[in-house]
């Protein structure tokens, strides 16, 4: 029997900050994107809940309705869901982006979404937009987080490159 090596089609080359933290390149990420793209965004996640909780005065935990997290955090009347990068346009990823950004309008928030990166799905962050969404990517992201926390979150991780090198 012989066995068939993956190959890949050209893409994205890009590097970003948390890869950098890891080593990671991006050949590494696409040989199991799906791992990369839960752990880069728990990553990300838990970055800009930390740094919120200690840095803003009007934060709060993330909303629970019933069985459901809308969102990762509040900062006064933004309700922060993060995302490493929103790479599915399937219709239940979009179907629970437009019934999370009504639910959070409905309880009086306005729904933002920090991605940490700009290479997203067109289709899916306008779906976002459409369901209420304030989508903030990349720069912007780390822009809203130096403007909400007084941190430049950004140069703060470009410290920590190849600190944490992956075997």
């Amino acid at each position: 029997m012989r066995l068939l090596k993956k190959t890949y089609s050209a893409e994205n080359n890009d590097i970003d900050v948390l890869m950098d933290i890891f080593g990671i390149t991006p050949e590494q990420k696409r040989e199991n994107r799906q791992y990369w793209g839960r752990e880069l965004g728990m990553m990300w996640q838990l970055i800009v809940v930390e740094i919120c909780k200690h840095h803003c005065s009007s934060f709060k935990p993330a909303l629970k309705i019933d069985s459901d997290e809308p969102c990762d955090l509040i900062i006064g009347k933004d309700a922060i869901d993060t995302k490493y990068r929103i790479g599915s346009g399937d219709s239940g990823t979009l179907k629970k982006f437009k019934q999370y950004g009504k639910l959070l309008h409905d309880y009086g928030y306005r729904p933002v979404l920090l991605i940490l990166r700009d290479d997203n799905l067109s289709a899916a962050i306008t779906a976002c937009v459409r369901g209420g969404w304030t989508v903030l990517t990349g720069a912007q992201a780390f822009e809203y987080l130096l403007t909400n926390t007084g941190i430049d979150v950004y140069n703060l991780l470009k410290q920590f490159k190849n600190m944490f090198l992956l075997p």
